[in-house]
């Protein structure tokens, strides 16, 4: 405690000469339930040039991270995680300042981005370590999935670890884990043999050209159509942490239908520490509500569905995460996706492939969520009642957020 006083002290001096804000912020939560790691962002626009934070709570500082969304080196968004009894309400107070960096905590997030290396030899499969933090593609690019080590950008929680496709078909390929860690910047998706010895988790899912995990697509109106003919295509990191990571996906010059004039589309896919859900949000340059999209998750082999028929739609099955079954093992997952019922023109039969809903965009923008489960994890879920009945829970979890009121 006393630690803790000297720091909050010693914080409070070195902003006492600079421009800062200091306020209140209310976090109740409205459920009987305790609710974990539940994400509160502040906008930063109206307290100018904002270069470091401080929260606390009770006198007790708690970590926070300061997000540069649109990458033009001002911070926009503050945010930090809140922990709640059921009915609980807590008070957190909020120190912005025009001077100093932010603070460091540790890392319950990661993201990656690595080129391929195939020149040196000595390298094994999850020793890459030529960094990066964008890249475009052309259209015209002959095999850009093979651009990237692990085939596209990467990010994880303790809980999750998604690859998402670096071509037309733009699939959340899934890792599955066995402890609660942070492991894709030593396996970097490849685990090695010793490494899955000592715990570490693998990938866990063949996706194919199917959705996988609620990749966003087109609609012919019979069947989903990739992320293509395009201008080009990028990936980027926004965000590395350490309480949330951001990661974007830019299709530029999309014909998404050939009737009409090609649009661009950003996919920016949140991941909160402490969660196994994926948060995506759809931006398009221009007004699209007379197109019509596409989503889901991939119909698993031998796979049962649940559906609530308003929005949410998951499977339990197993199969093999590749197709050389000799060096794999069987794997069995759980997945699911959640779309706002207002975003919902229909749920479609499922087929071989996908478990598919039909979607519209009002305006320019669309939200939904991702889940998955994977019954490697000694923390999880095995089995499908166990997985469905998480999934009510997690609905009703996300239909009734905590109350955040602040300036």
């Amino acid at each position: 405690m006393k630690r803790d006083l000297l720091l909050l002290l010693s914080f409070a001096c070195a902003i006492s000469t600079s421009a800062q804000h200091t306020f209140n912020v209310s976090v109740s939560n409205p459920s009987r339930q305790s609710r974990a790691d539940q994400p509160v962002v502040i906008s930063l626009q109206q307290y100018g040039n904002v270069r470091s934070a401080l929260v606390t709570c009770n006198g007790q500082e708690i970590p926070c991270q300061l997000d540069d969304l649109d990458l033009d080196e001002n911070f926009d968004e503050l945010c930090f995680l809140a922990d709640l009894d059921g009915k609980q309400k807590k008070q957190y107070t909020v120190t912005l300042s025009e001077e100093g960096e932010p603070r460091p905590y540790p890392a319950r997030v990661y993201a990656e981005m690595v080129m391929s290396n195939t020149r040196d030899k000595k390298l094994k499969k999850n020793e890459q370590n030529n960094y990066i933090e964008a890249i475009t593609a052309r259209g015209d690019a002959a095999y850009s999935y093979n651009l990237q080590h692990h085939h596209g950008v990467d990010f994880e929680s303790e809980l999750n670890g998604i690859r998402i496709y670096f071509d037309a078909r733009q699939t959340l390929d899934l890792y599955g884990k066995f402890k609660k860690q942070l492991e894709l910047k030593e396996t970097q998706f490849y685990t090695s043999d010793e490494q899955k010895q000592q715990g570490y988790g693998d990938d866990v899912l063949w996706v194919g050209q199917t959705f996988g995990l609620g990749a966003f697509r087109g609609w012919d109106g019979q069947q989903p159509t990739l992320v293509e003919p395009l201008r080009s295509r990028t990936q980027r990191i926004i965000s590395y942490g350490p309480l949330r990571t951001i990661v974007e996906v830019i299709d530029r010059g999309w014909k998404a239908d050939a009737t009409k004039a090609p649009i661009n589309m950003t996919l920016r896919y949140t991941q909160y520490a402490g969660h196994r859900d994926t948060d995506v949000d759809v931006v398009f340059n221009r007004d699209v509500s007379d197109y019509r999209f596409s989503t889901g998750v991939i119909n698993v082999k031998g796979s049962t569905e649940f559906s609530d028929k308003k929005g949410l739609r998951a499977c339990w099955g197993t199969d093999y995460p590749a197709a050389d079954t000799t060096k794999w093992k069987l794997e069995t997952v759980g997945l699911a996706v959640l779309i706002p019922q207002k975003n919902i023109v229909s749920e479609e039969p499922a087929n071989k492939d996908n478990y598919a809903f039909v979607v519209k965009v009002a305006g320019r923008q669309m939200s939904y969520k991702v889940a998955y489960c994977s019954a490697n994890e000694t923390f999880g879920f095995h089995s499908q009642e166990e997985w469905f009945e998480w999934l009510k829970k997690w609905k009703k979890e996300v239909e009734q957020p905590v109350i955040v009121v602040k300036p």
